[in-house]
């Protein structure tokens, strides 16, 4: 590096430099346009699908005429649960393809409570009046047959209890929800055909894989409500504490910052501690000893709970993580100091720009807004779909998945049943829907990382200016940051459209190669699962690469006014020049703030966990009851960290930008009377310990324009 001149060559003295440039033009236009013309694009695209779709088809279950069960409004109202003629058709291989059970399906009141054929109740009175809650209209003057040759009626009831809004047949279960039958159970299910109870039950069985995925978001579903007012709690909380622990950095860098370590590897090792406990009250307990394999897959999380093997995991993880962030504390504790002391000159350059604090609700508000955009879009999308009809047959016929009309179903196939399908058409509009949905996921990725990236560039050109400024705060605008956030969007939109194109681009891609992964789960050989392997990995560091990029041409676009592709290679050579100085500082820091984010969410994971777990007495009354407890806790814990990167996020900017600048100060000036440095002489001190750092460690290399102690003069 050092022998090529672009990347060793220093920025030169310029006297006329007074910190972010003010007299800049527009950058990146043509981006601008483009971004501007998607944006009209996705408006158009919202639009059209709020006129065709229905969000109702995710809520209700649909009859096999498409109908809604249960929705407000309709005749359907006062039923609301589907009830299955004949749920041993659901035992059929080709239900788990197309998600359909060759029956006729209906909304009822309630789901049957007894066992009855309609022969039987045919006979008696009452019993054919509770039969024709389950049956179709127009039985008047129909025999048995009559009825059963139109399909308007079931052959049989059987009991059943609702689930997920469905009728299911309630069979003998033991403990743990096993279905049971005997070995040679038989009867007859009212067609005159004498069939096996496994028929049964392998029908309960197929008709339970197609909606179990939608069981347990329906769980989930129900949790949240009944959870998220706590929930909301928990995150308010976590913003409390994010919001003090930075009030405090900013008055008690020093101290804070090893009360944060002491107290990440306290609550780490209070984990293990816990784990363990858990671990070992366990050991009495029978069916403890069955592994996660013996167990499989289970749709309530919470057994693996009661299994050692679990609490074993979790032990050996936190104990990998708590050695990890040890070691690392030993090796970087010289540097460490150092970084303190960046995150010092931080907290007094937030202590002149306060608003920042302040400035990632704005972020937030802005991705609440795209998300909430795009979940809608995403919904009426998915439903904009018109009902689409086929022929379901339990044996093979010409006429077999073939489209019909509800009305009437194919003579030449015995036994047919004209079923609603899927939502589908037929029209333009239809035949583009996948072009729509990828549409809208692309500019999700390109509208959320616009924003993220125009809240670094606020924050940069706020940081910066405080860095330039000679005499502090008067050299400073009176609002930083509204003066930088203007500059950014009058004069850079293009470069932030730019910039966060090209992290779209990677991104959807991504998302791509993970949607071909699970189409090819079933076929794939061990070749195309290590190329598929590779190309993940390769596009996931590519990422992680071009943000890197990105965020720190985002500072030089602040300072300097320039297009983003010179702003980034500005920023890359800068970098390239102080690698040393990028890995003892700035990193380090970056560790640091991360154990702060790790603290917060420890701490705001911890009191979810004893609350929604009911582990403490005191909060058994007051805990919402719920099918998965591991649901708010999870959520919590997510939003928990969201919202401490969020806090965190702008001490991150600010260090990112006072080092960059930091470096284009010892590359302009040498510490002169005629050519002083902008840094403050706190600063300087980290630049002396750095420098001694660096000889102690690689005693060839020197920075460039790194001037002696004696020679520095700071200007007051």
């Amino acid at each position: 590096l050092g022998k090529d001149p672009k990347i060793s060559e220093p920025r030169k003295y310029d006297p006329t430099f007074k910190g972010p440039i003010y007299n800049r033009g527009c950058t990146d236009i043509v981006c601008c346009i483009l971004f501007i013309i998607c944006i009209l694009g996705y408006v158009a695209v919202g639009i059209l699908a709020w006129s065709q779709g229905d969000p109702r088809k995710v809520i209700y279950p649909t009859d096999s005429r498409g109908q809604f069960c249960g929705q407000a409004g309709t005749p359907l109202e006062t039923k609301p649960l589907l009830f299955y003629f004949n749920i041993m058709k659901c035992a059929s291989p080709m239900v788990l393809l197309e998600f359909q059970c060759p029956t006729t399906q209906m909304c009822v009141e309630k789901c049957p409570d007894k066992f009855l054929t309609l022969l039987k109740a045919y006979t008696n009175k009452e019993d054919f009046k509770y039969y024709k809650n389950f049956c179709k209209e127009g039985l008047e003057g129909l025999t048995v047959t009559q009825i059963l040759s139109s399909g308007l009626c079931p052959a049989m009831l059987t009991p059943s209890k609702p689930f997920t809004r469905r009728c299911f047949p309630a069979l003998d279960q033991k403990k743990g929800g096993e279905i049971t039958v005997g070995n040679n159970s038989k009867f007859d299910d009212g067609e005159g055909n004498i069939r096996d109870a496994k028929d049964l039950v392998a029908g309960v069985k197929n008709a339970t894989v197609v909606i179990e995925a939608r069981q347990v978001v329906m769980k989930i579903f129900e949790d949240y409500t009944q959870s998220w007012y706590w929930i909301l709690i928990g995150l308010v909380i976590a913003m409390l504490i994010s919001l003090l622990f930075i009030v405090l950095l900013r008055f008690l860098a020093g101290i804070m910052v090893w009360v944060m370590i002491v107290m990440v590897i306290l609550v780490i090792g209070y984990g293990i501690f816990h784990c363990s406990m858990e671990y070992v009250s366990l050991k009495s307990e029978a069916g403890s000893n069955v592994t996660l394999k013996d167990l499989g897959f289970q749709t309530d999380f919470s057994v693996y709970l009661h299994i050692r093997q679990t609490w074993l995991a979790f032990i050996i993880i936190l104990a990998i993580v708590e050695v990890v962030i040890i070691l690392l504390l030993i090796f970087l504790r010289n540097r460490i100091l150092i970084a303190i002391a960046l995150i010092k000159e931080a907290s007094r350059a937030i202590g002149y720009v306060m608003s920042a604090l302040f400035y990632p609700l704005f972020t937030f508000a802005l991705l609440s807004i795209v998300i909430a955009y795009w979940a809608v879009t995403a919904v009426f999308l998915s439903t904009s779909n018109q009902p689409i009809y086929k022929v379901f047959n339990e044996t093979a016929c010409d006429h077999s998945r073939k489209i019909c009309e509800p009305a009437v179903s194919p003579a030449e196939c015995p036994d047919s049943k004209c079923l609603f399908a899927f939502y589908g058409g037929e029209t333009v509009y239809h035949k583009y829907l996948i072009g729509l949905q990828f549409y809208n996921v692309f500019l999700f990725f390109w509208c959320a990382n616009f924003v993220t990236a125009l809240g670094q560039m606020t924050l940069a050109g706020a940081f910066a200016s405080y860095y330039w400024a000679f005499v502090k705060p008067d050299d400073m605008p009176a609002f930083p940051i509204f003066s930088s956030l203007g500059r950014s969007l009058r004069y850079h939109t293009g470069s932030l459209a730019f910039g966060s194109l090209i992290l779209s681009i990677i991104q959807i891609i991504r998302v791509l190669l993970e949607y071909i992964d699970h189409k090819l789960q079933g076929t794939q050989n061990k070749c195309t699962k290590f190329l598929l392997c590779c190309l993940k990995c390769c596009f996931w560091c590519l990422e992680k690469f071009i943000k890197f990029i990105n965020r720190n041409a985002y500072i030089m676009v602040a300072i300097y006014g320039k297009n983003f592709c010179t702003s980034a290679k500005d920023a890359f050579f800068l970098l390239m020049r102080n690698m040393i100085r990028v890995a003892v500082l700035d990193k380090v820091t970056d560790f640091l703030l991360f154990l702060g984010k790790l603290l917060i969410v420890g701490l705001v994971g911890i009191f979810a966990f004893f609350f929604f777990s009911g582990r403490v007495k005191a909060f058994e009354n007051t805990a919402p009851n719920l099918h998965y407890y591991w649901v708010p806790i999870l959520t919590v814990v997510v939003g928990s960290y969201l919202i401490a990167h969020g806090f965190f996020s702008v001490y991150a900017m600010c260090v990112d930008t006072l080092f960059l600048c930091f470096c284009e100060d010892l590359e302009r000036n040498d510490g002169s009377l005629a050519r002083p440095y902008y840094m403050s002489a706190s600063l300087h001190d980290i630049l002396s310990e750095n420098k001694a750092v660096e000889e102690t460690e690689e005693p060839t290399q020197s920075s460039p324009h790194q001037p002696d102690d004696q020679d520095v003069q700071m200007k007051q």
